[in-house]
């Protein structure tokens, strides 16, 4: 990833993140986020150890109750795995750029828990509500022993499938009367969901939005939009065919209802995986992801050092002069770019 070594006290907070000490792994987790060589060095140390934690993906509109859920179920899932790592991937202030941050009040009965590591990260505009970072942060908890990695995305929408890039398990999270159900499966969501709950099952419409999810879903299965996971109301209920079939959960995460069918449907899913030989090949898709996505930072990070900052200036001003099209002076400071590439080496 980096031709650059660790140096003396990188290495000494790479020693101390892997003996379990919590404020270096949170330090390291920041120089990931920062970003720059050492990052990058760190990043490469962690790699190798990278493949042994089971990731879930928690996605849905704001306002759903995913930080209280995963806060609830992080306390049901402790008696299986310990530690918990959560990332919450926070929005971010549009006037600050900074992390609200509200998801780490809203899960701070576990902050004070040894059990578990909490982590905030911004968003930072990203469309996706994948901080750029996270998959970053989440491969290094991963590499530094956290058996169970729990990940709370930014908003909902089209963009929102980045997350199964690296989950193993997307649990959609919706809730009664907020009108973004069907909205939810028609951008596609339901592609990457493995579990959808509609939590707030307390309130009283939740039956007509359990209902319209389902028979939402049963409508893309028969319109063969891409759902590869039929619905039923059974946890236990396998295809013919081996598949999985995706639960819609009822769940309260304030008063319990449900919680124990979610932590059931997930351990279903995780075994199902593994029968299914899925989970080498969910690796080895977000493997291939990795080299991409590194591809296309590195490759822009060399476009935006050898780019004619000049001529970018003058193709901006002729195509708003309409003297020529942004697609023909793109092509040309991409040729450009090249050149200047080239004549680097």
């Amino acid at each position: 990833m980096t031709d650059l070594p660790l140096d003396d006290d990188s290495q000494q907070l790479l020693d101390q993140a892997r003996l379990g000490n919590r404020r270096a792994i949170a330090r390291l987790l920041t120089h990931l986020e920062t970003g720059g060589p050492q990052g990058q060095a760190l990043l490469a140390a962690l790699l190798p150890q990278v493949g042994q934690a089971y990731v879930i993906g928690f996605t849905g509109p704001p306002g759903a109750g995913k930080s209280t859920l995963i806060a609830r179920t992080a306390r049901l899932l402790r008696e299986r795995a310990a530690p918990i790592a959560v990332v919450a991937v926070d929005p971010t202030s549009p006037l600050s750029g900074g992390a609200l941050l509200g998801d780490r009040l809203r899960m701070r009965e576990l902050v004070s828990d040894s059990d578990f590591f909490i982590r905030s990260m911004a968003s930072r505009g990203h469309p996706g509500g994948i901080a750029h970072a996270t998959q970053d942060v989440v491969m290094a908890l991963d590499a530094l022993g956290f058996p169970l990695i729990l990940v709370e995305t930014v908003g909902a929408g089209q963009a929102q499938v980045d997350v199964a890039q690296f989950a193993h398990t997307v649990v959609l999270v919706e809730a009664p009367g907020m009108g973004d159900e069907i909205q939810a499966l028609k951008a596609g969501l339901t592609e990457i969901a493995d579990i959808i709950v509609v939590n707030k099952a307390d309130r009283p419409d939740v039956k007509r939005t359990v209902q319209a999810i389902r028979a939402a879903l049963l409508g893309t299965v028969r319109a063969g939009e891409g759902l590869h996971h039929p619905p039923a109301d059974a946890l236990d209920i396998p295809q013919a065919e081996g598949g999985w079939v995706v639960p819609v959960l009822e769940v309260s995460a304030l008063n319990g209802q449900g919680l124990d069918e979610l932590i059931s449907a997930l351990a279903l899913h995780r075994d199902y995986l593994v029968t299914h030989h899925r989970w080498e090949t969910h690796h080895r898709r977000w493997v291939r992801s990795q080299i991409e996505t590194w591809l296309q930072r590195r490759i822009w990070a060399l476009v935006q050092t050898h780019l004619d900052k000049g001529a970018l200036d003058h193709a901006v001003a002729a195509v708003m002069a309409q003297e020529t099209d942004f697609t023909t002076v793109a092509q040309a400071l991409l040729e450009d770019t090249l050149k200047r590439l080239r004549s680097s080496d």
